[in-house]
């Protein structure tokens, strides 16, 4: 049991300790600590495990996507939905009331010097996206996303779909291209 105890944390250190350096335009934070002290503070005892932010389960992600999650969500094996995933609610940067609003979902795994070691695929029949400033960063979106707020950002996202947008003012917004994005389907408005 306490083997069990110290690889858990040990895992969830490294976890931490890796998505600890990103902040909302992937590169190096000014302030790493707060990042870190973040989600340390989410995931502080081995309960919390199961409710962090940080996870290869489909059903942690959707929670932690809902408007009940976290600012930050990272994936950190392939994931696959059957059903479609709903982005919602108001997150902060950092998860401090003070911050810009802003989320992130990250694809990726990185070493401790930032550099992409691996990337991710999520498989979903629809991504809806109803939080503002939502960034999805790194890997991949196997199917559609509708938006549904300003700000969308995809970073170094390819998105194997379309992108529906809800309004025009929600696409103007948005950010498609950033650090190589791409989008293989159609991009649209309602």
């Amino acid at each position: 049991m306490i083997s069990k105890k110290l690889i858990t944390l040990g895992t969830l250190a490294a976890t931490v300790l890796v998505l600890g350096a990103c902040n909302s335009d992937n590169k190096a934070s000014k302030d790493s600590s707060s990042d870190s002290k973040t989600e340390t503070s989410m995931s502080s005892s081995v309960d919390a495990v199961s409710g962090a932010s940080i996870s290869d389960k489909p059903e942690v992600i959707e929670k932690a996507l809902s408007k009940d999650g976290n600012w930050i969500v990272a994936a950190t094996a392939d994931l696959t939905f059957d059903k479609d995933v709903t982005v919602a609610g108001e997150f902060h940067d950092k998860g401090e009331a003070s911050g810009d609003i802003y989320r992130k979902l990250a694809l990726y795994a990185q070493d401790s010097d930032k550099k992409v070691t691996a990337e991710y695929t999520v498989t979903v029949p629809k991504l809806v996206v109803e939080t503002e400033n939502f960034n999805i960063v790194n890997g991949t979106v196997k199917g559609d996303i509708l938006v549904k707020a300003n700000g969308f950002v995809l970073n170094g996202t390819k998105v194997d779909g379309n992108v529906t947008f809800e309004k025009e003012e929600y696409k103007t917004s948005a950010t498609l291209d950033k650090e190589g994005a791409e989008i293989t389907g159609e991009t649209t408005v309602q």
